[in-house]
C-alpha cells in the first residue's frame, strides 16, 4: 500500500476526527469523550482495543516484533480565541498544542494499517494517551501495562508545531537531548501565624519562603554546571488572606528543567535540601511534594535515523528534514524513551501568513490541517517498514 496516497484519500475523515477532538476538548487524565470516541472508532474498524488506564491501547497484526505508535490527545485549561468555526465552546478548554492532530493522525494510521494487516511483519501497538500537559498520562499508561502484553521493542511519536514556518518540515535530534526534563515541585512552608502588629509572636512563613526563593536562585547561578542547560522557575507563590495577619503557611510551586541527567539529579536533590534547611534556620519547616518527574527526552540515535530514512523513501512533496532540533520545553514521551528505543519528531503545521502568527499554548493559535495526511502516512509507513526490516 502507498500510505501517502491512501492518507490523502482519507483526508476528510482525518479532518473530521481532528475537529471532533478539537470541539470536545478535555484536559488532564479523565477524558471520557476522547476515550469513548477512540474506542468506538477502532472497534468499527475491527481493531482489537481496550482502555489502558485513562487512555486506550490497541494492536494490529500478530506476533513478531512490536512497535508502539503514540498519540497524546489532551487539551489545555484555557479559553480558545482561534476564530475557527469548530472551536471548543466551553471557554475553559482549548486544543492550543495540537494534540487533536496527533489523535486524528493515529486513528487514520490505524485504519490504513488494519487495511494492510496481512502484509505486516509483526505487531503495531497504538497508544492514545491523556494528560501529557500535566505529565501524568504516560506514567498512567505505563503503570497499566502499555509496554507489556505484548512487550514493546520500539516506539515512535510525532508532535505538530505552529508558527510562521513552511509546511513539510520534520524536526528531529539523533545526537542528544531533544527536550528537557521536568521536575515539578510544591514547597509548603509551615510557620506560626499571628497578628501583624505582633510579629514577634509568629514564625513568618512568607519571610521564610522569600529566603527559600532567593536560595533556589543561587543553585542555578553557583551550583549548576554552566556547560549544561539548566532552568529553575517558580511560577506560583501564595500566602495569607489579609494585610494585617501573618499566616501559618506559604506555598511555592515551580519546575526544574535540564537536558542533562546528572544536572537533574543534583538540582532536584539540592532544591529539597535548600528548602528544608532554609526553613529550619528561621524556625519553620518545609514540606516538598514532587508534582512531575519526567527525564530528558533522548531519542535512540539509530532508530531515529532509520525512521528518517523511511520518511524520505515516502517522498512526500515539500517534505524537508531539520536535524538537531532541541527545545527547553518537556514531553512525557520521555518516560517511554527511557524504557525502549524511541524516536520523536516535530512536524510543521504552520502557516506563512497571519494565521501562523500565534504560538502554541496561545488562545489564538491555529494549526494547518494540510499536515494531517502527512502525519498519518508517516506513522503507518514507518511502522510497516520497521517491522519489515526487523522481522
Amino acid at each position: 500500500m502507498n500510505y501517502a496516497d491512501r492518507a490523502l484519500a482519507l483526508r476528510e475523515e482525518t479532518v473530521a476526527h481532528r475537529r471532533y477532538f478539537h470541539t470536545n476538548a478535555e484536559v488532564g487524565l479523565n477524558m471520557p469523550k476522547a476515550q469513548a470516541y477512540v474506542l468506538e472508532t477502532l472497534r468499527a474498524l475491527g481493531i482489537a482495543c481496550q482502555p489502558c488506564g485513562h487512555g486506550v491501547s490497541a494492536t494490529i497484526g500478530q506476533g513478531g516484533k512490536v512497535i508502539l505508535l503514540r498519540a497524546d490527545m489532551d487539551a489545555l485549561p484555557m479559553p480558545e480565541e482561534s476564530g475557527e468555526p469548530f472551536a471548543c465552546p466551553t471557554g475553559t478548554e482549548a486544543h492550543t498544542c495540537g494534540h487533536d492532530f496527533h489523535a486524528a493522525m493515529l486513528l487514520t494510521a490505524a485504519r490504513m494499517l488494519k487495511e494492510n494487516e496481512e502484509s505486516l511483519k509483526g505487531t503495531v501497538k497504538l497508544m492514545f494517551q491523556p494528560a501529557e500537559e500535566t505529565f501524568e498520562g504516560a506514567r498512567d499508561m505505563i503503570a497499566n501495562g502499555i509496554l507489556e502484553n505484548p512487550p514493546v521493542d520500539a516506539a515512535l511519536a510525532y508532535h505538530v508545531t505552529s508558527g510562521q514556518m513552511p509546511l513539510g518540515l520534520y524536526m528531529y535530534n539523533s545526537a542528544g537531548a531533544m527536550m528537557f526534563s521536568v521536575d515539578g515541585f510544591r514547597i509548603a512552608i509551615r510557620g506560626h501565624g499571628a497578628h501583624g502588629a505582633y510579629p514577634q509572636l509568629s514564625i513568618d512563613p512568607i519571610n521564610i519562603a522569600v529566603h527559600v526563593y532567593l536560595a533556589l536562585e543561587a543553585l542555578i547561578a553557583r551550583e549548576a554546571d554552566p556547560n549544561k542547560a539548566c532552568v529553575m522557575t517558580i511560577g506560583n507563590f501564595h500566602a495569607g488572606s489579609a494585610a494585617n495577619i501573618i499566616p501559618d503557611t506559604a506555598v511555592m510551586e515551580g519546575t526544574i528543567r535540564t537536558n542533562d541527567k546528572a544536572s537533574r539529579e543534583l538540582l532536584v536533590r539540592r532544591m529539597k535540601e535548600t528548602a528544608a534547611k532554609t526553613a529550619e534556620v528561621y524556625g519553620g519547616t518545609a514540606e516538598i511534594t514532587m508534582l512531575s518527574e519526567v527525564p530528558p527526552l533522548v531519542c535512540d540515535p539509530k532508530l531515529t535515523e532509520e525512521m528518517v530514512g523511511y520518511m524520505r523513501d515516502l517522498a512526500i512533496p515539500g517534505a524537508a528534514p531539520y536535524p538537531g532540533a532541541s527545545a527547553s520545553a518537556s514531553e512525557d514521551f520521555a518516560s517511554i524513551a527511557e524504557r525502549v528505543p524511541a524516536a520523536f519528531m516535530y512536524l510543521s503545521a504552520g502557516f506563512l501568513d497571519e494565521r501562523g502568527k500565534a504560538p502554541a499554548h496561545n488562545p489564538k493559535v491555529r494549526f494547518n490541517e494540510d499536515v494531517l495526511p502527512t502525519g498519518a502516512a508517516y506513522l503507518a509507513h514507518c511502522a510497516t517498514e520497521w517491522l519489515a526490516h526487523h522481522a
